[in-house]
């Protein structure tokens, strides 16, 4: 089914809520206000997705399970982290089917995806590599050659520009048949030539850690835990766990989990009805019971006091000057 569309929105909720294809739960790193620019299209076979953001993060992502996945840079610098691993634009990470991994940012930041379904992918593979190329089992690094990802990067860039300023024209059935086809060619060259070079994103353990850690703080919520009581939650030693934060996470787990609970009343805040909620009832919901320390630490998060957040609405906009 043919489709495409760009939007550019100034509150996580509304950002997270509107990636085709993931689940994303997103923690706020960086007092700067969000701006984040969506630009998809979805041809017969392939589906594209672009992505823009203008502050440091750490995302939860969760893919459908009903594709096959590659994500990648589309920026030289900063670094994004895609789980503990820093990915270099001309890398790409090849996703199992549903994967649940962690993506880390320090400042403005751009990254897309490209899926296909998994008979799609082994009969393209088949037809242009004389090979199947089988989805992995965790997510594996791509390091195609230089010509390879460059052709590939250009055309993704080439479709998602198109959507933004001509999106009729890149909703025409012909020119769309035309992008898919070059797309696809030069996808699976890129899993064909890094088929010897390719290797497991390594850290594992750590992702798997953490995965039960976001798990834990998901039920958890409405009051600060203890290191020892973390620990002694997901059985592992303190230090095992501080490692895998760090690595994955790029802060320790009370750190952590205080920002996030923050990210949680800030999002409570932002659907609430000033005539009939209260800042206090929303910090305290998720455990923080001296609100004067609560103010200031969500000012120091977020760049204003919790009663501007309860005053304010989210809208979306068009403007990328952002981005640029």
């Amino acid at each position: 089914m043919l489709g495409c569309g760009t939007a550019t929105f100034t509150e996580p909720d509304d950002y997270r809520t509107n990636v085709p294809g993931a689940a994303i739960d997103l923690v706020l790193t960086g007092s700067e206000p969000l701006r984040a620019r969506v630009t998809w299209i979805n041809l017969r076979r392939l589906n594209l997705v672009r992505l823009e953001e203008s502050v440091p993060r750490i995302a939860a992502i969760s893919l459908a399970p009903a594709l096959l996945f590659v994500s990648f840079p589309l920026s030289r610098h900063p670094q994004a982290i895609w789980n503990a691993r820093p990915l270099q634009r001309g890398e790409m990470a090849f996703h199992s089917p549903g994967e649940h991994f962690h993506q880390r940012t320090c400042g403005v930041c751009r990254w897309g995806m490209a899926s296909l379904t998994a008979g799609d992918f082994a009969a393209y593979s088949r037809a242009l590599l004389g090979t199947r190329l089988a989805s992995p089992a965790a997510m594996r690094i791509l390091q195609p050659s230089s010509r390879a990802t460059a052709d590939f990067l250009r055309l993704h860039n080439q479709a998602c520009r198109l959507v933004q300023t001509k999106p009729a024209m890149a909703a025409h059935p012909e020119v769309a048949r035309a992008l898919e086809q070059g797309l696809i060619h030069a996808l699976i060259r890129c899993g064909g030539e890094d088929s010897l070079r390719g290797h497991e994103s390594g850290g594992r353990q750590h992702a798997e850690i953490i995965g039960r850690f976001e798990q834990l703080l998901a039920t958890e919520h409405d009051r600060p835990l203890p290191l020892p009581e973390l620990c002694a939650a997901l059985g592992v030693a303190d230090r095992t766990l501080r490692t895998s934060c760090t690595q994955v996470l790029g802060m320790g787990p009370v750190k952590y989990a205080r920002l996030r609970r923050l990210n949680l009343v800030r999002s409570t805040l932002l659907r609430a009805d000033p005539r009939a909620d209260n800042v206090g009832m929303v910090a305290r919901k998720y455990g923080f019971t001296e609100l004067g320390r609560f103010a200031a630490a969500y000012r120091a998060a977020f760049g204003e006091m919790p009663s501007a957040t309860l005053r304010r609405t989210g809208f979306v906009a068009t403007d990328a000057a952002d981005f640029a």
